[in-house]
């Protein structure tokens, strides 16, 4: 039997993310409509659905007049996280994106009164987290992440974990590429939720914000 998936794995991803992203836009669209959203034949779309089922990463529910419903779970969400980095990384639109992002999580941080910031994550998001806080009233206190060597990233001290920071802060920012869910989770658990900010592009929520995914 010929099969009819992409044997180019930057395709097959490319249709996966496009696929995750319609199903958490609106899972009980049918999928002769999804086919038609991403130019690609039903019969594919039917077989990566199945994939992505047996994967984990969306699970089917009933839907009105006999339908299915699809939810993206909560190990869909961090694969659409991390395919979409993964896109953004090849090419300037993640440094474009980021910088977009950051500018208003720092905004929206500034709003809520939260001034001095730690980022989660050395990353390349790292540069563009301090230089959207540049010319700023927010502070970037540190940047915690385990794995990385202690020492100062672009003036910023770099340590191995929260309680290594040396002074207050008030709230954290993900700056994590490839572990961004992990840190995400961590720190919300820490902080609580209204303490934790992350860009979209991340596609980061609290879990029990995820309604039926949780």
């Amino acid at each position: 039997m010929v099969s009819i998936l992409p044997t180019d794995e930057k395709d097959s991803d490319r249709l996966v993310l496009g696929l995750l992203n319609s199903v958490e836009a609106d899972g009980a669209r049918s999928q002769r409509r999804i086919a038609a959203e991403l130019g690609v034949a039903l019969g594919l779309v039917n077989a990566y659905l199945k994939r992505a089922v047996k994967k984990g990463l969306v699970k089917v529910g009933q839907a009105p007049a006999r339908r299915y419903a699809y939810y993206l779970t909560p190990q869909g969400f961090s694969e659409k996280s991390r395919l979409t980095v993964q896109f953004l990384s090849d090419s300037f639109l993640l440094f474009r994106k980021a910088k977009e992002e950051y500018a208003r999580i720092l905004d929206r941080a500034q709003a809520l009164g939260l001034r001095r910031i730690v980022l989660a994550g050395h990353s390349d998001l790292c540069e563009v987290a301090i230089l959207s806080a540049v010319d700023t009233p927010v502070s970037i206190v540190a940047i915690v992440d385990v794995d990385a060597v202690a020492g100062r990233f672009i003036g910023v001290q770099v340590v191995p974990s929260y309680a290594s920071v040396g002074e207050p802060f008030d709230a954290v920012v993900v700056t994590h590429l490839t572990a961004a869910r992990n840190v995400f989770d961590d720190a919300v658990s820490r902080f609580g939720a209204e303490r934790v900010l992350a860009p979209d592009l991340l596609g980061l929520r609290p879990r029990q914000q995820q309604g039926a995914v949780s």
